[in-house]
């Protein structure tokens, strides 16, 4: 079988699911991938597949596996027991698969081979794919953070966010809620969205319209963006499935980095996340503007 007809969808587990070195990257949580969803039918030999936590998302992506594979072609999809692992054998059983399950380091893993029938995949592709917020007219999709709601941290920080001027960036911008507040004031001359989640990019693009925003699917950790006037960011602190605290003290660091002398940093941060220490080395004055409901937000100027 060529390398270059096999695919990996997330980080690989060469002991879990073996995949080829050359392996088409087909998660949007990695830089440089390929979207699933434009990937033609049957392109590939084999796929393997860390599979997604959500369980809309998690449908979405077992389908469009299954679809992109070749007659005859296998899919090994695996996930942790408490994060969709035991529910994967339905799931590809519910798109028409005979499947293979086995168990290892606290994950379920399914084998199974493309289905003669793909109709089944057709609704699961069609959950999970883009759609708009009833309630707001948004653009959103399945997987993407907070995807379906209003996430608390972001409303805590929309209701105390002045009146912004100049060149600023939104690290962390996901579907956009943040830039579209920010970019109601006529002062602000650009505004930069960083998001590592493609999706969440592509959504964003149609949600904000502004000429003066720009989109970046990039690492915060790893921008080059310099002299901002201001930075907003709802930082994430989960990475791989567990409470990451390092997620959001590097995004301090890279804001601290691209701001001008001056220049300020608006962050909001579930309550219990150490994040006061970084602020202060990071930022000549730091001043804790809200706090309530589980949440903080800050203020940091350089």
């Amino acid at each position: 079988m060529s390398a270059s007809r096999t695919a990996l969808y997330g980080q690989p587990d060469h002991d879990l699911a073996p995949s080829a070195p050359d392996a088409v990257q087909l998660s949007p949580l990695v830089l440089g991938s390929t979207d699933i969803a434009a990937i033609p039918d049957e392109s590939f030999d084999a796929v393997s597949l860390r599979a997604p936590a959500g369980a809309v998302e998690r449908r979405f992506v077992l389908a469009q596996a299954l679809r992109v594979l070749a007659p005859d072609g296998r899919l090994t999809a695996f996930a942790p027991k408490d994060r969709g692992g035991l529910r994967l054998k339905k799931e590809l059983e519910a798109l028409g698969c005979v499947v293979g399950e086995s168990a290892r380091r606290h994950n379920r893993i399914c084998v199974v081979v493309r289905p003669a029938d793909t109709k089944p995949l057709a609704e699961a592709i069609t959950a999970g794919a883009p759609r708009r917020i009833s309630e707001n007219g948004l653009w959103t999709q399945p997987g993407v953070f907070s995807w379906d709601r209003l996430d608390a941290g972001t409303n805590a920080l929309l209701q105390v966010l002045p009146e912004f001027a100049g060149a600023g960036a939104d690290f962390g911008a996901g579907i956009g809620l943040l830039a579209l507040n920010v970019l109601a004031s006529s002062k602000v001359t650009k505004l930069t969205l960083v998001e590592l989640d493609r999706r969440a990019v592509e959504v964003s693009k149609r949600n904000v319209t502004d000429p003066r925003a720009v989109f970046a699917w990039g690492d915060v950790r790893q921008t080059d963006l310099k002299d901002l006037d201001f930075i907003v960011s709802n930082p994430p602190f989960h990475e791989g499935g567990g409470e990451d605290k390092t997620l959001g003290q590097a995004f301090i660091a890279s804001a601290a980095g691209a701001l001008r002398k001056s220049g300020v940093l608006w962050m909001v941060a579930n309550r219990h996340l150490p994040y006061e220490a970084i602020l202060g080395e990071s930022f000549s004055k730091v001043r804790l503007v809200a706090e309530g409901s589980g949440y903080k937000v800050f203020e940091a100027r350089k």
